[in-house]
């Protein structure tokens, strides 16, 4: 539930001022000479009405201008002489809104139904109908309202765009301290890995020169040096490409899956839907889920075919990744940074990301990313 600027419940303040106005026009009114006709007792029950009319002023703006305005040139028709103090209160809520040009028609509106209704009532001439009219609703305040209403919506829409230019730029230089300590992690890891890699090749070799058997723990220490070699150079090709280089896109999927048939994967890719423009960040997101996704399968999937299929629909974009490898669902590979990597690009633009084994044996990759047309 929204509070407001005192921590007081939205909904609470609204039904008080709704019950507050209500009372008010009913005071007025009990305070003029009436009996307990039909008629009088609508005219109350439009006061009451257009009082607490205003408890759903925010929901549902215009709609609480029409009701006010109808109840005030109700209760003026029924011979209350009550200013129009609801539909005030209503004229500020919709231009708060942005509900600016239907306020000033229902307003111009208005301004030709009271009379009308004060000479309804009986109860006046022409002359006197319209300085009730005049004084149930004074132009002046009914411009006052809207006016205030205005102001406090521009101030409103400032603020708003003010917290999301800092948002915007908390997350922008987040993104480039997360770049700088993943390079340098990387420069430091890479120098490392390398004097491990290097020492254990050439225990290797002087192992093998000598004809003595090579330890299996010495193998095993070779081959982790040359795949981690192999990974942070992969991650810094990605960090340098998302700097420096040309962004890589959804035009460049198919060159991703070229490379993959060039590797041996019987590999295809199939584009659906009618294609439009996307936010360069989705379109940089896809790209990296492909990559990402083929190079799982070359690497650790053991499989002999793969398949890309991209769906542009009218508020998403859709990307699949199929592979028929070695994967089962009682054998699922342990999710890596890859597949977070993943993860995280796609839940920060507002996507769903899908990664687990097939019924029928083989890994799916499957992201939904959202896309905001109109901006």
């Amino acid at each position: 539930m929204s509070t407001g600027r005192f921590g007081v419940p939205a909904a609470v303040t609204d039904w008080a001022i709704a019950g507050g106005v209500a009372a008010a026009l009913l005071v007025t009114g009990l305070s003029g000479q009436h009996s307990a006709t039909y008629l009088d007792l609508l005219g109350y029950a439009l006061l009451a009405a257009g009082g607490l009319a205003l408890a759903a002023r925010r929901r549902a703006p215009v709609p609480v201008l029409a009701v006010t305005g109808l109840c005030a040139a109700g209760y003026q028709a029924a011979g209350f002489d009550v200013p129009a103090v609801a539909y005030l209160f209503a004229v500020y809520a919709a231009v708060r809104s942005g509900h600016r040009a239907v306020t000033v028609a229902v307003s111009v509106a208005m301004l030709a139904v009271l009379p009308l209704a004060a000479l309804a009532s009986g109860l006046h001439d022409t002359g006197e109908a319209f300085a009730q009219a005049r004084g149930a609703l004074e132009l002046a305040w009914l411009v006052a309202a809207g006016a205030a209403g205005e102001a406090l919506r521009q101030a409103e829409r400032r603020a708003d765009e003010a917290e999301r230019t800092r948002e915007e730029t908390a997350r922008r230089r987040a993104d480039e301290e997360r770049l700088h300590i993943a390079r340098e992690l990387h420069d430091s890891l890479t120098h490392q890995i390398s004097i491990i890699k290097v020492q254990a090749e050439v225990a290797v070799h002087v192992a093998r020169k000598r004809g003595e058997p090579v330890p299996e723990a010495l193998l095993a220490i070779q081959e982790a040096g040359r795949e981690a070699t192999r990974e942070l150079r992969a991650t810094l090709e990605a960090l340098r490409d998302d700097d420096t280089s040309p962004p890589r896109g959804l035009d460049d999927v198919a060159e991703l899956v070229e490379r993959a048939r060039t590797a041996g994967l019987d590999a295809t890719l199939t584009i659906g839907g009618q294609r439009h423009d996307v936010p360069a960040a989705v379109d940089r997101t896809v790209y990296r889920i492909v990559q990402e996704s083929l190079t799982n399968v070359a690497r650790h999937a053991a499989a002999a075919t793969a398949s890309v299929r991209i769906d542009y629909r009218p508020d998403a974009l859709a990307v699949r990744i199929d592979d028929d490898g070695r994967a089962t669902p009682d054998a699922a590979p342990p999710p890596g940074v890859g597949l977070l990597g993943m993860r995280e690009r796609v839940t920060a633009l507002g996507g769903r990301l899908r990664a687990a084994p097939r019924e029928e044996g083989g890994f799916t990759v499957q992201a939904e990313l959202p896309v905001d047309r109109t901006s």
